[in-house]
């Protein structure tokens, strides 16, 4: 093994636990590291840590899409939580169309249209996909 090889074990010994999740106990404390990468680097992609946060955030995504992964919901179901959040009545979404149509919506009558979709997510500043 070279000099260079020894080096990197030596340094991965030490740097591999940081970026291993097995178990729930392990996710808690990449979170909790995750945390406090972003308190020290926040958006500066200069930070000598910011490959680090951006590694370990990979990491805890790949760890949360197996272990936990988000239920499939409609769309409906997503506009619906969004009125509720900000407190909206069906006659106050214009982007739907008449507070007949989002009932429609809503009680799945009717589906979402493009247009529709596209102006529920600029309103909501939310994915498009939210709506699908």
């Amino acid at each position: 093994m070279n000099a260079i090889s020894l080096q990197v074990q030596r340094s991965w010994t030490k740097v591999s636990p940081l970026l291993q999740i097995q178990n729930e106990n392990e996710y808690d404390v990449a979170i909790d590291r995750l945390n406090a990468l972003i308190d020290e680097v926040g958006t500066d992609e200069k930070h000598p840590l910011y490959s680090l946060l951006d590694t370990l955030g990979t990491v805890i995504h790949a760890y949360e899409e197996e272990n936990h992964p988000l239920p499939k919901i409609k769309g409906r179901d997503s506009l619906r939580f969004l009125m509720e959040e900000h407190h909206l009545t069906q006659s106050e979404l214009p982007e739907v169309g008449s507070q007949g149509v989002v009932s429609e919506v809503l009680r799945g009558k009717r589906e979402l249209n493009v247009r529709q979709i596209r102006a529920l997510s600029k309103r909501f500043s939310v994915a498009p996909s939210v709506f699908i």
